[in-house]
């Protein structure tokens, strides 16, 4: 499906062909995720790393239009609500 892609990282990288496939379905995948489920999940590992709602939701506004496909800018309280509901 990635052919180009894959012959390219089998070029520049030590990786085979299914190894290289592998890495390009883990990277699409995680550019899949929807802005909620990203949200969510970063405020999850944020959390875990125990930073406190302040920080966690300013450095997420911070990273959303850092994203492959940026969302439209969401306030602290619209990622709140998408945390929370």
């Amino acid at each position: 499906m990635h052919d180009e892609l894959v012959d390219h990282l089998t070029r520049s990288t030590p990786l085979s062909r299914g190894e290289a496939l592998r890495v390009i379905q883990d990277v699409l995948a995680y550019f899949d995720e929807t802005t909620e489920e990203y949200v969510r999940r970063r405020h999850r590992e944020l959390q875990a790393q125990g930073l406190v709602n302040t920080a966690i939701f300013e450095r997420i506004a911070a990273d959303l239009p850092y994203r492959a496909v940026a969302p439209p800018e969401l306030s602290l309280r619209q990622l709140r609500r998408i945390v929370y509901g």
